[in-house]
């Protein structure tokens, strides 16, 4: 019974096994053959660079470095003359990396990002710590999308207006009755009414 139990088993595997002779190879022939990853891929991280100038987009703010849980980040960026911060070192332990993308996330300069690039094994651990010619010689390749906010161009102040191009305003009617054409409407004092003949008999009688 044991025995009929196996060939049983066997069957069962053999027909899961061959459920996918005809299905498309998932292994490939590594290093000869390199897996192409997802564009949005968590894999090593690296410094970008300004397209125009070259140099790189991190001010040395350590945003990403308090981010990062497993402190694989190291920062040096004293603050010059001028107290703005000056980039002297960007330090990446990978080997204390868990690429969880928070200093990706926490950046607002668009300088660090995880590409998908997954060679950097390598049998001395020491190797893992890569400096900042290394971050951003790992960068170079990189097309990104620059998301800094551009400075905004100053806008022009309105200019005042011509005053000789202003028409005079025309005068508009008014609607009150001339005051003139009044007094003109108004009725004569009343005075003597008699006829100029009874004027000249009444001098004689006097």
């Amino acid at each position: 019974m044991a025995i009929l139990k196996d060939i049983k088993e066997l069957i069962r595997g053999l027909g899961i096994t061959g459920k996918h002779l005809g299905r498309h190879a998932i292994t490939i022939q590594y290093p000869e053959e390199k897996w192409t990853m997802p564009e949005r891929s968590r894999g090593i991280v690296v410094l970008l660079s300004d397209k125009e100038t070259g140099e790189l987009n991190c001010t040395g703010c350590e945003l990403c470095q308090r981010a990062c849980p497993s402190a694989a980040i190291k920062i040096d960026a004293p603050r010059g003359e001028d107290k703005k911060k000056v980039l002297k070192e960007f330090v990446i332990d990978f080997g204390l990396c868990c690429f969880c993308g928070l200093c990706e996330e926490s950046c607002n300069f668009c300088a660090i990002k995880m590409v998908p690039k997954y060679e950097f094994s390598d049998e001395n651990k020491e190797n893992l710590v890569w400096d900042i010619k290394k971050l951003q010689e790992m960068g170079l390749d990189v097309d990104y999308v620059d998301t800094r906010r551009k400075k905004k161009k100053p806008v022009d102040k309105a200019k005042p207006a011509d005053k000789t191009s202003e028409k005079p305003a025309e005068a508009t009617p008014s609607k009150e009755p001339n005051s003139s054409a009044g007094n003109n409407d108004q009725k004569k004092p009343e005075g003597d009414e008699s006829s100029p003949d009874q004027k000249e008999t009444r001098g004689e009688e006097s």
